[in-house]
């Protein structure tokens, strides 16, 4: 399951473990080609980590405390750390690599 984050709770999620959070918006192509990807992902890590989004329109301030200039943007935390950021469309296997080093 995908999380959704806004300014009440990313703070509070990101936290503790491993977190990988989409960076995104509703009028973005690419972060529309991204949905399938991150739910198929989200699917196979549920017990793992946790997945989450970001509307950066929702929520520009979050957005701009981690520096997204680009979307999709997907950033892993642990423990509340940005540990690796990835741009643009990541392909399931990616994600898997990237995320599988901080498990």
């Amino acid at each position: 399951m995908t999380l959704v984050l806004n300014a009440q709770n990313f703070s509070e999620t990101i936290k503790e473990g491993v977190t990988l959070v989409d960076f995104w918006a509703e009028w973005c192509g690419p972060c529309q080609m991204m949905l399938p990807i991150l739910d198929q992902f989200s699917s196979a890590m549920d017990w793992k980590m946790k997945v989450a989004k970001v509307n950066v329109d929702e929520a520009p301030e979050i957005a701009g405390q981690f520096r997204v200039m680009s979307i999709p943007t997907l950033i892993v935390f642990k423990d509340w750390v940005p540990v690796e950021t990835m741009v643009w469309v990541q392909q399931l296997v990616k994600l898997e690599e990237v995320c599988g080093k901080y498990l």
